[in-house]
């Protein structure tokens, strides 16, 4: 195995947003593709209960969008009197900045990107306890993360969202998704414009790493 490459895979898979091309058409035969890899992906019990919601209907998209987009302010608009509130404690403020600048362009243009894919698992835990929860979405999540990974290596970007699940019913209505199946994300999926990417920057893991017990280093 080509440690080189696969490194670099695992530390240049990127959300992308700015970058996405809006115009570029994706063949759906590369979507099937990424898929069939993504369902290689560890799932609880072998329980194989994922179900992946394709969109590329104009109308669709633009419905999709606009609710995304309203879900996106809400969040933005409080998380900014969170961070008033308490003071600023980014990391990286300028990288932040970057962040939230193509967290906007996102929400803005959302409805134009291509494709849309929503990694959907059968079941529903909202008022079930911590393990449920974590095996339901450990069922998923795993398969939309390898899902990314395949779209990377084929010159494909997307990016991992959740707001659009403020308007989960709503949502599900527009496609048709029972409501037996748990939405677990969105991901807007395009060809990238621009060269490829770097790693980003991340406090060491040694700093949110414990050995033995909570807060002791090796």
């Amino acid at each position: 195995m080509d440690l080189a490459t696969v490194d670099k895979l695992l530390t240049t898979t990127r959300s992308v947003r700015k970058r996405l091309d809006l115009e570029r058409a994706v063949p759906p035969e590369i979507i099937e593709e990424c898929l069939e890899i993504a369902i290689q992906a560890p799932t609880g019990g072998n329980s194989q209960g994922w179900h992946f919601m394709v969109v590329t209907d104009a109308e669709k998209k633009a419905q999709i969008g606009e609710l995304y987009k309203q879900s996106f302010f809400i969040y933005a608009r409080s998380s900014q009197e969170q961070m008033e509130s308490r003071g600023s404690r980014d990391h990286d403020p300028e990288q932040q900045g970057r962040v939230v600048k193509s967290a906007v362009h996102l929400a803005q243009n959302m409805h134009k990107v291509p494709v849309m894919v929503i990694p959907c698992i059968e079941g529903r835990v909202e008022d079930a306890g911590p393990m449920a929860q974590a095996g339901l979405y450990g069922s998923i999540l795993p398969a939309a993360w390898s899902f990314m990974f395949a779209l990377r290596a084929r010159g494909l970007g997307a990016a991992w969202t959740t707001l659009h699940l403020r308007y989960e019913n709503e949502i599900a209505e527009i496609l048709g998704i029972p409501s037996h199946v748990t939405q677990a994300a969105l991901l807007p999926v395009a060809y990238y414009t621009g060269e490829g990417f770097k790693p980003a920057k991340r406090v060491p893991a040694v700093k949110v790493t414990s050995w033995e017990g909570w807060g002791n280093r090796r």
